[in-house]
């Protein structure tokens, strides 16, 4: 895979685009009411995946609104496209494959967007900030740039299930061997920064749950579901034994039954705005 090209753990196996439909079940929401849309916003979705939260945007942006979806995957745009039909909402969003690096903008598109938003993409790439650097350019003068990702560090189960803490730590360290970054979440505010964004806001968006929630066992198959799509990638790289992984997800499993579980996360997010002219 080219320098300049994500690399995704998990891939785009039906399985994962299974496990990110749920996760977009469980997450869209609270974006969604972060970003505080007004309605009628341009907007920009780098890394649109199964395009889900692209047309949650485009509800909030209403009918004058409009959205372009960013994708490199055949096969989650191809998803992201079927699932819009599925809802009618296929007028809603205009799903491009493309690189994140590159997105396929005609030339009278850059500068146009209201909105320019990237969520778990950044953590993926070799060179995150030249990403948040197009986003910069593609909106228009005083537009938002909106970046959502990860800080592996902030994860915490109590009481911690048995093998938890070297699987987690196996799983961060194939970002590693990868060239990405599992601690870009910190960095958010920086990448703004960089790219020449004035910074005005960042804040945590919490994603956890205790015994008793109705989100708590959708959270628990999510994090089952995350781990065993990386688990090819701990196993060959020498991060932890196949048995161990297999044995420390039947144990988280059987971790979300408890009666006193409780998961404690959070996903970074950061807002910035072109420079007016």
């Amino acid at each position: 895979m080219a320098g300049s090209e994500s690399r995704y753990v998990h891939g785009t196996t039906p399985r994962e685009q299974q496990r990110l439909s749920l996760l977009n079940d469980l997450i869209n929401a609270g974006s969604l009411a972060r970003m505080a849309l007004a309605g009628e916003e341009r907007i920009l979705d780098v890394g649109s995946g199964l395009g889900q939260f692209s047309r949650a945007m485009a509800r909030a942006a209403g009918p004058r609104g409009r959205v372009v979806g960013i994708e490199r995957s055949d096969e989650q745009i191809n998803r992201a496209r079927e699932l819009a039909r599925e809802a009618g909402e296929e007028d809603r969003v205009e799903f491009r494959r493309g690189s994140v690096h590159e997105p396929p903008l005609a030339d009278g598109e850059w500068g146009t967007f209201d909105v320019a938003h990237a969520r778990f993409v950044l953590e993926h790439v070799p060179d995150p900030g030249a990403v948040v650097a197009v986003m910069v350019r593609a909106v228009r003068p005083g537009g938002r740039i909106i970046l959502e990702d990860d800080d592996h560090d902030v994860f915490r189960l109590w009481p911690e299930p048995a093998g938890w803490r070297p699987l987690w730590e196996a799983y961060i360290r194939t970002y590693d061997r990868l060239g990405n970054d599992p601690y870009i979440g910190r960095r958010l505010v920086a990448l703004l920064h960089g790219a020449g964004a004035r910074v005005v806001d960042n804040t945590w968006l919490f994603f956890g749950g205790s015994a008793g929630a109705p989100a708590m066992a959708a959270m628990v198959e999510n994090m089952a579901g995350v781990l065993e799509g990386a688990a090819e990638a701990m196993v060959s790289g020498g991060f932890i034994e196949a048995r161990a992984v297999e044995e420390a997800i039947a144990v988280l499993r059987a971790w979300g039954r408890r009666p006193d579980a409780a998961l404690w996360y959070a996903r970074c997010w950061a807002e910035g705005t072109r420079a007016e002219a």
